[in-house]
């Protein structure tokens, strides 16, 4: 029975991403956390809970939430971060007149901040936000499914180790949502890691990132 009981809270607090950032942090207190989720528990076994048994819940759930470790420690303390703001995304369909026509543009401005993200129906573009007038025109407007201005890109370049170390990119990624920080693209290229999101997130997201890094590295002293 403790161990449904466990399984709930898990999976209870594998949906919360503030639950997760209190554990993981150590500024989250057992008895408070286990009392707020003690309704939603007993809702979904259909009977009371011990308090005591949520309590013990909570305490196993925090070992998924403990910080970097080993190599996963070593690869985030040796990445660096860059910000790169004024920046602009621009998303069309895939088609063969479309990636024609990205592919010269890539040619004309070699030397311009510019990210293809290629998926099944769509292509992504992510670039200085200087070239959206010029951009935009190159596509019929019937092919453009997504434009959006005012944004700015995370790059975190990390030792060449993060290529075969797993979890590297997702402390990036959970470090970010877990200051519920809308990601809008993400793509990642040899050690870089890319992360675009608003203007108006990228200090609280900068800051985040900042912080995990002091962390692994005090971690590796």
């Amino acid at each position: 029975m403790v161990n449904s009981v466990s399984k709930i809270v898990q999976n209870l607090i594998d949906g919360d991403l503030s639950l997760q950032d209190a554990l993981q942090r150590d500024y989250g207190n057992y008895s408070a956390i286990a009392r707020m989720l003690n309704p939603r528990v007993e809702e979904i076994l259909g009977r009371h809970v011990n308090l005591e048994s949520l309590i013990t819940s909570v305490k196993r759930a925090k070992a998924g939430y403990k910080p970097l470790r080993g190599g996963m420690a070593k690869v985030v303390a040796g990445s660096v971060i860059n910000i790169r703001t004024d920046v602009a995304k621009v998303s069309v369909e895939k088609t063969k007149r479309n990636l024609e026509k990205i592919r010269k543009t890539l040619v004309d401005f070699p030397e311009e901040f510019f990210q293809v993200i290629e998926g099944m129906s769509a292509i992504t573009l992510v670039f200085d936000q200087k070239l959206f007038d010029e951009i935009c025109s190159m596509f019929r407007e019937k092919d453009v499914l997504d434009k959006k201005q005012n944004l700015a890109t995370i790059i975190l370049r990390s030792p060449n180790e993060i290529i075969h170390t797993p979890g590297c990119v997702l402390a990036f990624y959970s470090t970010v949502s877990r200051r519920h920080i809308n990601i809008e693209e993400t793509m990642s290229c040899f050690t870089d890691t890319i992360i675009v999101l608003g203007m108006e997130d990228v200090s609280k997201a900068f800051a985040a990132l900042t912080d995990l890094v002091v962390e692994a590295r005090k971690q590796m002293m």
